[in-house]
């Protein structure tokens, strides 16, 4: 049997693919605001052009036929390409105009006032949009393509293959109530805190990550004693003798006349490093530029190749 080309227009198949995406002609219908029988219609024309029945109706119930789940796949694949090569191509077309989002956790921000002030000042029409969540979910939404752009704590889970730049690193510091450590005290092994309660932000931040692997290879395991997401709670709660609280060392110089023993871990140091992360793939002229304003006003020296234009 001679090979058959199948020329697929794009519309029908955006149409194909949300109706399956919701099961419903009808909330496709209002999705893509358009009308219900434009929408059979499209399909239909999308049947006739693989030369295959797509979708099987059963009353109100949609299901697909073999045929219809591989159009399905394929077809979100063809549609995320067709968003792409609109972004790049608009980026060349817009270089001083753009927008960009970048995924950042809460405590890092701390790091970035003066990048954001001099991102505005340089590029004013770049609309920047600041996403909050924790490392993790940054990783995981940069890997998937919803983020362009993000920022975590190394390591990066290696599952993702994300380009991982560093842009700063901080020693970590262990805080507890006045009298917890000797005094004069300045520094702590880190097998020391085998022996100590441990209040630690939750799971899901990149940083206790970082932290559960250094406990793991010092060959201990922490007694947590609390966990939260918020920083400035974990410093009330080692203030008030629940137990250490293991933070980066600028928010301990922001602590400065609080009453809290404060000393540096050692043997091995540990360090909260901060990274830029992104997919590998094409960077906009937004983000590019994002990135050349890290690395003036933070001194950071991206040494991973960029993605070509």
């Amino acid at each position: 049997m001679p090979h058959r080309d199948i020329a697929v227009d794009i519309r029908s198949l955006r149409y194909f693919v949300e109706t399956v995406r919701l099961s419903s002609f009808t909330q496709a219908a209002e999705e893509l605001h358009v009308t219900q029988s434009t929408i059979s219609k499209m399909v239909r024309q999308l049947e006739d052009e693989v030369g295959a029945q797509l979708l099987i109706r059963e009353g109100r119930k949609l299901s697909l036929t073999d045929t219809g789940r591989i159009v399905f796949t394929r077809g979100q694949e063809m549609l995320a390409t067709m968003r792409q090569l609109a972004l790049e191509v608009r980026d060349t077309q817009a270089l001083r105009r753009g927008q960009l989002t970048v995924g950042i956790p809460p405590m890092i921000n701390l790091l970035f006032t003066p990048v954001l002030k001099a991102f505005r000042a340089r590029h004013p029409d770049i609309a920047l949009t600041l996403q909050e969540d924790t490392g993790q979910a940054i990783e995981r939404q940069v890997a998937s393509g919803e983020l362009e752009i993000g920022m975590t704590v190394l390591p990066v889970d290696p599952a993702l293959d994300l380009v991982a730049v560093p842009i700063a690193s901080y020693p970590i510091w262990a805080l507890a109530a006045a009298g917890t450590f000797q005094k004069q005290r300045t520094t702590l092994d880190l097998k020391a805190l085998g022996d100590m309660p441990l209040v630690l932000l939750k799971d899901d931040f990149a940083l206790t990550r970082s932290l559960r692997l250094a406990f793991h290879e010092a060959g201990f395991t922490p007694t947590i004693a609390a966990q939260s997401g918020q920083w400035d709670w974990l410093v009330a709660m080692a203030s008030a003798g629940l137990g250490v609280a293991l933070l980066p060392e600028p928010f301990i110089q922001r602590l400065a006349g609080e009453r809290l023993d404060a000393v540096r871990i050692v043997a091995p140091e540990v360090a909260w490093q901060v990274a830029h992360i992104w997919n590998g793939r094409y960077l906009s002229h937004a983000a590019r530029a994002w990135l050349a304003v890290c690395q003036d006003v933070l001194g950071a020296d991206f040494t991973a190749p960029l993605p070509p234009k």
